[in-house]
């Protein structure tokens, strides 16, 4: 039986379903959380369906979370996806139903659930729940495509990422069936703040780069207070770096409350997820994620990025 046999035959099964997403959610963890949510309500609808996580108020515009009691899940299926490790997974109470499902596009170094879909050539999570719907057979509305469009849309960077593929093409002439505005996606993705326009001329204005394109960009607390951008906002300047064509690969370190830093890998070539691996995140091989715990940490990351990429130039 394939495996989406076998996690439409687990949906079958149980009355209680909850989804859950990685903490710091991006578009596709939303929008196939979200997704897959309205998947199985249409098709299945007798279920009691989930969603469950930080409401992220950037990404409101996609949808909202569900409220979950601790007594929802008991019986219940609990289905994670895009989250490559327990330890990011929102809600630490998905260990807590009667059947763990993981959906998921990320490398499997955490081999957590009791099924396991797991494609690392798919370009998102969405992507695979919209697989899930064209394999399966199943039915499928304007509110559901557009929330997995607007999750492929977010991990392809617009259609422009290496991770697209010409399976992620068939899946979004797929969900353009659906009647829903996709251009009005697309430009929601590419819109920012004022505020954001003004972060982003900080960045070019001080970003490190080395002599092979490896880059960094620092953004304190007093910095974004001086902006009046949050630690979520900060995510709309991720891309800035690599509009410059001799950057390569780059880090934005981005201070948090506690003193500690949350640490945004991107490159054109050089493989980086083991870098983020190595500093308690991970990831795509060319956009990951990490932690850093001082300005010595950052600092070592920053030479690990420079080595890989001058690495990747011999």
């Amino acid at each position: 039986m394939l495996i989406q046999e076998q996690i439409i035959e687990k949906i079958r099964a149980y009355d209680t379903i909850i989804i859950h997403r990685h903490q710091r959610p991006d578009p596709d963890a939303i929008g196939s959380q979200l997704g897959l949510k309205g998947l199985i309500e249409k098709n299945f609808p007798g279920k009691r369906v989930l969603a469950t996580g930080f409401q992220e108020p950037t990404l409101a515009w996609i949808g909202t979370m569900d409220t979950v009691e601790d007594t929802d899940f008991a019986g219940a299926l609990v289905i994670v996806v895009d989250t490559a490790n327990t330890e990011r997974i929102d809600d630490a109470r998905y260990d807590k139903g009667h059947f763990l499902v993981k959906i998921d596009h990320h490398p499997n170094d955490d081999v957590y659930g009791d099924l396991l879909w797991v494609d690392t050539q798919s370009s998102s999570a969405s992507e695979l729940v919209a697989r899930l719907a064209m394999e399966q057979n199943l039915e499928m509305d304007a509110a559901v495509a557009a929330s997995l469009y607007a999750g492929i849309v977010g991990d392809t960077g617009r259609f422009l990422y290496p991770a697209t593929s010409a399976k992620t093409f068939e899946v979004a002439s797929f969900l353009h069936q659906y009647n829903f505005d996709f251009s009005a996606i697309s430009r929601k993705m590419d819109e920012m703040d004022a505020k954001i326009a003004k972060l982003t001329g900080y960045v070019y204005d001080h970003m490190d780069v080395d002599e092979n394109g490896a880059a960094r960009i620092v953004l304190t607390r007093a910095l974004m207070q001086e902006y009046q951008v949050t630690d979520a906002e900060t995510a709309a300047i991720v891309s800035a770096p690599g509009r410059i064509a001799d950057v390569q690969s780059w880090a934005i370190f981005v201070e948090q409350e506690n003193g500690t830093y949350r640490v945004r890998l991107r490159s054109k070539v050089a493989v980086i997820n083991e870098i983020a691996k190595r500093h308690e995140g991970g990831g795509h091989p060319l956009a990951s994620g990490a932690n850093s715990y001082s300005l010595e940490e950052n600092e070592a990351i920053y030479q690990e990025i420079k080595e890989a990429v001058k690495n990747a130039r011999s």
